[in-house]
């Protein structure tokens, strides 16, 4: 059920991406190539005032900014978030036990050696990377659950790794900082990174056969953060969505509320009609 309402979550933040960088690729190729392309608005814009103007090269300006102020802040994502992994994979390769590493990709039947143990006195498990993501548990979290547990983290960031949720996570993160002006971009980021744990949850449970041991693995790191170490949790196993998380295994007929904000609907879906019209105008 998550699943696919995370699927429809994701589409609604790619679906404004996708409608601002077509109007942006048809407005360079206008200027690269010199031909006209139709239901451009940014062309329209333009097109709205004389030229040779003050007001016709002031709105050229700030539409030739705006665009490559876009561009640069998505180019400096990227270059920023592959920085980040190659510091993570630095640190993982340091603190690494290959020893446990081996026997817990053993233990539990990987067959890609893709779970990797590092020497860490914080219960740590995440799922990172892009293309291949790798799953990471700490030594000291190990030590903490029992099989059953330990195997539900385990399917539940299999779940991450299996639908490539680090990649989705980031590009609509991206997407909600570039497109701040349409709010519904951000209400999509936020409630994807509930929904994707949700979903990852019900993978848990559905190859577990049971909620015990998933349930079991949560109360222990809640209990564990409760106690003051306010740093032995790291996202994304229990993250702010572990009281969603809970209630869902308990109750796992009633629904999680996602809602928005009158005022997030109201501004998004005038920039979209904005657009709509000054394109049909065209």
């Amino acid at each position: 059920m998550w699943r696919y309402k995370s699927l429809v979550v994701l589409g609604l933040g790619l679906f404004f991406a996708i409608l601002l960088f077509v109007q942006m690729g048809m407005y360079v190729l206008n200027h690269l190539l010199g031909t006209m392309i139709n239901l451009n608005i940014f062309q329209l814009c333009i097109s709205l005032f004389r030229g040779n103007t003050v007001v016709y090269h002031s709105v050229l300006l700030g539409v030739n900014t705006f665009i490559a102020y876009t561009c640069f802040i998505l180019c400096k994502k990227v270059v920023h978030q592959v920085i980040d992994i190659n510091r993570v994979k630095k640190k993982i390769a340091l603190l690494k036990n290959s020893q446990l590493t081996e026997q817990i990709n053993k233990k539990y039947y990987r067959k890609h050696m893709d779970i990797h143990v590092i020497n860490c006195h914080e219960h740590i498990a995440f799922t990172f990377g892009f293309f291949k993501p790798t799953i990471v548990l700490s030594t000291e979290l190990i030590a903490m659950l029992d099989h059953a547990e330990l195997e539900a983290v385990i399917y539940h960031e299999s779940a991450h790794q299996r639908y490539f949720d680090p990649l989705k996570v980031f590009v609509l993160q991206m997407i909600s900082e570039v497109m701040w002006y349409i709010p519904l971009t951000k209400w999509a980021y936020q409630n994807y990174k509930i929904m994707i744990e949700l979903a990852a949850d019900e993978y848990a449970v559905n190859r577990m056969g049971s909620e015990l041991g998933l349930g079991s693995a949560l109360l222990k790191l809640v209990k564990t953060r409760l106690k003051g170490n306010a740093t032995s949790v790291l996202v994304p196993f229990a993250d702010g969505t572990v009281d969603f998380r809970i209630k869902q295994l308990i109750e796992p007929e009633s629904s999680i509320p996602v809602k928005l904000q009158t005022k997030s609907v109201f501004i998004s879906i005038n920039m979209i009609l904005l657009l709509m019209v000054l394109m049909v105008i065209v």
